[in-house]
């Protein structure tokens, strides 16, 4: 940012480490406050579903193509190779269903360091198209960030979280990073998991409880772990995985369903975004642990309260899966009368129908992937000897918690399926979508579907009920806050303090939004919990694979940890009353009063190489007086 960032950094020494962390300590005296140097933080990055790239361990020579995959090349991704040599990219990216082991003729494996989590497949054209943490790790950059302070912890995203453990130490691993940056900086860290990231930082969690001694743990939390950015979790489940499981999604690239589908059911992994019910609990694992006999044989049954039964759809906004199956089998006769002998039966299926298996059972006799879904999801999953991840989450015991996702834009919630006629694994096709809409359900037609329609909708990819899990997280007496998104003046601010909230239930900002205008939605809690901290944020329009590149997050994440620091802070967090430029890019020009926008912070300020009259537009060198509104 030139001299301008200079000056900030001069004026506020501390600020510019503090955006590492990208989330924040109180200032004020109590146990939410880091003791410390804050310089010293790191930020430990968990990403998500498919977001990391994966490279070849083997050497492996694909005929017809002058392209063969040798160590260290390439897996995911390389679209060159997919494109031209799709038989052998199959071979080094799918695993055995039953043991998670590669494929004979070729292995991949995780790659390390930030590079692997920010360009999947670099390139000049491929690179923009496959950017996951890159715009993250350049405003870390722009705000003098030091390079051993961000940490990020890639794995292989294919496997169960048992796998992970079994084959590759993952977690051993990744207790050992938090120790490592406790030693090499002096502080705690901040965690900033996206997506499937956060499954893995829980069964983490989960698996840390019983590998430290009992009275141990929370000190070992509380001092490694100053905070936890939840970014887009899938805390329910998302259907997108059933869907992958049935007929294959291919994210965008230049396979058939098909080879997706084989690819999706390889993956363990993919039953650990299954949608599952908020009703149903497993036993607490660690109680088990240390007892004998029964208690040990029942640790992973399934437990459904009334409201499982009583109510519709296990909670979500409708039946996740309808799937027509042909007349002869034993369940389809079952609920069928007479009359419709000959016709083929359509079975709806829950969330927990999904997650306990009974989709699978229903359909094993037509499919060939059931046996080998319902093995993987009760050896790994139900048989999990931590603890069964497809259960409701509870609040994690860190003193700052922050949950951050997308909202309001239209989300599938719901799929028919039917035979296609085909062979597997094309067997399965989609004869409809059943999407949630602000206060509706519609089909893919458009035909309103009936349901527990909300007024708030997803974020593109998991649905609302799921994201939003985390306000359970939330106290009775919350404060909500809703405010632009874009750079504003306060005028168009709304503030509730002290409203009501009923543990299970929803808990919805009724505040008026202008046309047009994308809002940020704050509801934060730091009373009900004594010396910890919840927040949920809300941000309007933004899906859930560019939640990480989103400016207006990154601005949110540094205001609350600059507020952090100040000794001065009047509240546990950051004021929203108003906003005003950051960085120089968000200086632009205003062709309706010919000068730059935000005279207050911005200039007009030529150099050399500016090609438009908004690049010309910087902060003003005096522009760190601004934060000083933020305390």
């Amino acid at each position: 940012m030139g001299a301008n960032l200079k000056s900030i950094t001069a004026s506020f020494t501390v600020i510019a480490v503090f955006f590492l962390i990208c989330g924040g300590g109180a200032a004020v005296e109590d146990e939410t406050e880091f003791h410390g140097d804050y310089s010293k933080l790191s930020g430990i990055i968990i990403p998500g579903f498919a977001s990391t790239q994966l490279r070849a361990w083997s050497i492996l020579d694909c005929p017809y193509t002058p392209l063969d995959f040798n160590p260290l090349d390439l897996v995911w991704l390389d679209t060159t190779k997919l494109l031209s040599a799709v038989n052998c990219w199959y071979k080094c990216m799918v695993l055995d269903p039953y043991n998670q082991t590669d494929h004979p003729e070729c292995k991949s494996r995780p790659d390390s360091g930030l590079s692997a989590i920010t360009e999947l497949d670099p390139g000049y054209i491929t690179g923009p198209l496959s950017t996951v943490w890159k715009e993250w790790l350049k405003w870390c950059v722009e705000f003098g960030i030091e390079a051993n302070a961000i940490v990020a912890v890639p794995y292989d995203w294919r496997l169960s979280p048992t796998k992970l453990e079994e084959r590759d130490l993952y977690f051993h691993k990744l207790k050992l990073t938090f120790e490592t940056a406790l030693k090499l900086r002096g502080g705690p860290s901040i965690v900033f998991a996206h997506s499937m990231g956060n499954n893995v930082f829980r069964y983490f969690l989960e698996w840390l409880r019983l590998e430290i001694a009992p009275k141990h743990y929370l000190e070992w939390l509380d001092q490694h772990i100053h905070a936890y950015f939840a970014v887009g979790a899938p805390l329910l489940g998302s259907v997108e995985a059933i869907k992958s499981t049935l007929s294959g999604v291919t994210f965008g690239l230049p396979v058939s369903e098909g080879t997706a589908r084989l690819l999706s059911n390889s993956f363990a992994s993919s039953l650990w975004l299954m949608p599952f019910s908020k009703n149903c609990i497993g036993d607490n694992t660690f109680w088990t642990h240390f007892s004998g006999g029964a208690a040990k044989k029942d640790k992973r049954v399934y437990h459904c309260n009334d409201e499982e039964y009583q109510s519709k759809y296990s909670g979500w906004p409708t039946n996740i899966i309808n799937i027509e199956i042909p007349s002869t089998s034993e369940t389809a006769l079952a609920n069928m009368t007479s009359m419709e002998c000959g016709l083929p039966t359509l079975l709806s299926f829950t969330a927990r129908e999904l997650a306990d298996g009974t989709l699978f059972k229903a359909i094993e006799d037509y499919d060939p992937d059931s046996k080998r879904m319902l093995h993987q999801l009760k050896k790994l999953y139900h048989d999990d000897p931590v603890f069964n991840p497809l259960t409701p989450w509870e609040r994690p015991p860190i003193k700052n918690v922050f949950c951050i996702y997308g909202a309001h834009l239209k989300t599938e919630v719901g799929y028919y399926f039917a035979p296609s006629g085909k062979p597997y694994p094309d067997n399965w096709i989609i004869t409809d979508v059943i999407y949630e809409t602000e206060g509706s359900l519609v089909s893919r037609s458009g035909t309103v579907v009936d349901g527990n329609a909300g007024p708030i909708t997803g974020d593109e990819t998991v649905p609302y009920h799921s994201l939003s899990w985390c306000k359970n997280w939330l106290g009775p007496k919350v404060n909500i806050t809703m405010a632009p998104q874009p750079e504003h003046d306060g005028s168009d601010v709304h503030v509730e303090l002290n409203a009501e909230h009923e543990h299970g239930s929803d808990i919805i900002a009724n505040m008026t939004k202008a046309p047009r205008v994308k809002y940020i939605t704050f509801y934060e809690d730091s009373e009900s919990i004594p010396g910890k901290r919840t927040a949920v944020w809300e941000l309007d329009k933004t899906n859930h694979r560019n939640i990480v590149r989103s400016p207006v997050l990154m601005r949110e994440l540094w205001l609350q940890m600059w507020h952090d620091i100040q000794p001065g802070a009047k509240s546990k967090f950051v004021t929203k009353a108003k906003r005003g430029p950051l960085r120089d890019a968000d200086c632009y020009w205003d062709y309706g009063k010919a000068c730059c926008a935000w005279q207050e912070y911005c200039e007009y300020r030529y150099s050399f190489g500016d090609v438009h009259l908004g690049q010309s537009c910087r902060l003003r060198n005096t522009s760190a007086n601004m934060l000083l509104q933020y305390i």
